[in-house]
């Protein structure tokens, strides 16, 4: 039973609902069988193992024998595991050609068009979320970047500058390539990522812990509002987009501690 377990999870794993596994399963120990037949040896309704068998024929684990009554064949499953390996990499090529055809063609810009007209209508409190994870908020921070045209500030504490290097530093560089100017505030006690930051980034040493946060083209501000020992699926995020918030508040606490802090001597 407990071979059986592992072997319906691992069909689960690549994509078969739980009919599909169990008819299947079934199947192979026949062989050939019938509907009716593989539906009783499944225990699976048999109104719903014409559906299933289907199912399984365009998928590539079963072939349909035309006679009378119906007859289903179990292939070989080390040759049904390579269908659909084959069929799901065919499906992988072809969404990415779609993806990359609409990205060359004029249906972008009118989609980009009617984004930016979008948002001319919606006030600053609703262009306003919070993100949680950490995998979603290094994913808009990442998004940030990649859109920045003017500056990107970062404060940040050492841990903090640590992770910016292994998630963000080709995304900020390249950035830096665009001529957006980019300044980081935190403890600099890493000798080897601030090397790796210096060559294009301006950085200051700061003792006062400000939290966490990043400024973008003064207009999008990216603040944790948890500790960085919070587990990462608890880790809390403000995304805002508000000019007003961004310069005249966050931005001038940012300003002020960035003139009375050291310049790196790196």
């Amino acid at each position: 039973m407990i071979e059986d377990t592992i072997t319906l999870d691992a069909l689960k794993s690549i994509g078969l609902n739980l009919y599909e596994r169990k008819i299947f399963v079934s199947l192979l120990t026949k062989g050939i069988a019938t509907a009716a037949e593989v539906s009783e040896m499944a225990n699976v309704p048999r109104s719903r193992s014409y559906d299933v068998l289907e199912s399984l024929a365009e998928k590539g684990f079963v072939l349909v024998q035309p006679s009378k009554p119906i007859k289903y064949v179990a292939l070989k499953p080390k040759e049904a595991i390579e269908r659909v390996k084959e069929n799901l990499s065919r499906k992988h090529n072809t969404m990415l050609e779609r993806i990359e055809r609409v990205k060359s063609s004029e249906i972008l810009d009118k989609l980009e068009q009617i984004y930016e007209e979008g948002f001319n209508h919606v006030s600053p409190s609703e262009i306003t979320g919070i993100l949680k994870g950490t995998m979603v908020i290094d994913r808009q921070l990442r998004s940030v970047i990649k859109d920045s045209q003017e500056s990107i500030k970062i404060s940040t504490t050492e841990k903090g500058l640590t992770n910016l290097f292994t998630k963000h530093y080709r995304y900020l560089k390249k950035a830096s390539k665009r001529g957006v100017k980019l300044q980081i505030l935190a403890p600099l006690r890493d000798e080897e990522v601030v090397r790796m930051f210096a060559g294009f980034t301006e950085l200051r040493d700061t003792e006062k812990n400000m939290g966490r946060f990043c400024l973008v083209d003064d207009r999008h501000l990216l603040m944790t509002l948890t500790d960085e020992e919070t587990h990462e699926t608890q880790d809390v995020m403000l995304w805002a987009d508000s000019p007003y918030v961004v310069k005249f508040v966050v931005g001038a606490l940012f300003h002020n501690e960035w003139e009375s802090s050291q310049v790196s001597s790196q």
